[in-house]
Order: C-alpha cells, then sequence, then structure tokens
C-alpha cells in the first residue's frame, strides 16, 4: 500500500554533512482518505536498539533526540510525500542504520505506519 523510498546514506568524516532523504508513494495517496500525520527517522547503531532521532507532524511542530538537537533538521513537503534529514556537524557516534518511519492517517484517525528499507550512514573519526 505504501512505498517509502530513502536514500543519502553513505560514508562521512567527523564534522561532515549529510543528507537523507525518503519519499512515501502509494495509491492511498490517490485520494482525500488517508494522510500522513507524522514523518521521522529513526536509527539503530550495532548492537543497540532502534531509536527516535527527528519527527516532524503535519502540523510543522518537530521533536529531536537530545543527542542531535542543533545539528539535524528535519523538513517535510507534504505535497510530495517526502521527508528530508540534514545531518551537519557529524559525529562517529551517529553511525547506524537510518530508518524512515511515516504514519498513516485515515479519516483522521491512526490506520498504521510503515517503513523504508534502511540506509546506512557512517561516520569516522
Amino acid at each position: 500500500q505504501v512505498q517509502l523510498v530513502e536514500s543519502g546514506g553513505g560514508l562521512v568524516q567527523a564534522g561532515g554533512s549529510l543528507r537523507l532523504s525518503c519519499a512515501a508513494s502509494g495509491s492511498i495517496f490517490s485520494g482525500s482518505i488517508f494522510s500522513i500525520n507524522s514523518m521521522g527517522w529513526y536509527r539503530q547503531p550495532p548492537g543497540k536498539q532502534r531509536e527516535l532521532v527527528a519527527i516532524i507532524f503535519s502540523s510543522g511542530n518537530t521533536n529531536y533526540v537530545d543527542s542531535v538537537k542543533g545539528r539535524f533538521t528535519i523538513s517535510r513537503d507534504n505535497a510530495k510525500n517526502t521527508v528530508v534529514l540534514q545531518m551537519n556537524s557529524l559525529k562517529p557516534e551517529d553511525t547506524a542504520v537510518y530508518y524512515c518511519n511515516v504514519d498513516i492517517w485515515r479519516l483522521g484517525r491512526a490506520n498504521g505506519d510503515y517503513w523504508g528499507q534502511g540506509t546506512q550512514v557512517t561516520v569516522s573519526s
């Protein structure tokens, strides 16, 4: 029903920048019954649990995990159903697989969420 395509991961030196993009598509977006409530980025470092990095709601409100505040910026284009995570001043501890997540609503009620395939971000010291 919903496909998420991520791009932008890679290898970068500490202090560098990367830009992750995620585009959501699917037949459910052709009408007005379904909408995207939140779009977010999660990450899973090696051997650790997945954690929320940043999230942006349809209202435009955003939340960030403390460790990325001031360095990462999340934005979305509602017309294109895309979300971007701009990552600056990257640190080795930002190394992880980053996953895009979208929360779908149907007629104003939660209808489930979807995950991207993940993109590797590696920050070398």
